[in-house]
């Protein structure tokens, strides 16, 4: 969650879209609902799931699988 919501532009784009708070997403932060909910926002623009992947060190295709095993349950 920090490699995505380190950076302020699109930090602030996903507390747009989502009207989630600071403080709720650090209350948040091991919720694989909100996860999921992050992975797939993503997903929605390219270049983010690009930069993002490759600041934790995985393939974009990686997080995609992580957000299907987080809507499935299966974490």
């Amino acid at each position: 969650m920090a490699a995505t919501l380190g950076c302020e532009r699109r930090a602030q784009r996903f507390i747009d879209l989502t009207g989630i708070g600071t403080d709720e997403l650090r209350a948040r932060a091991a919720d694989p609902v909100l996860l999921a909910a992050l992975l797939r926002f993503l997903e929605a623009h390219e270049p983010d799931l690009l930069d993002v992947a490759k600041a934790v060190g995985v393939k974009p295709d990686e997080l995609v699988e992580a957000r299907a095993q987080f809507e499935q349950g299966r974490t």
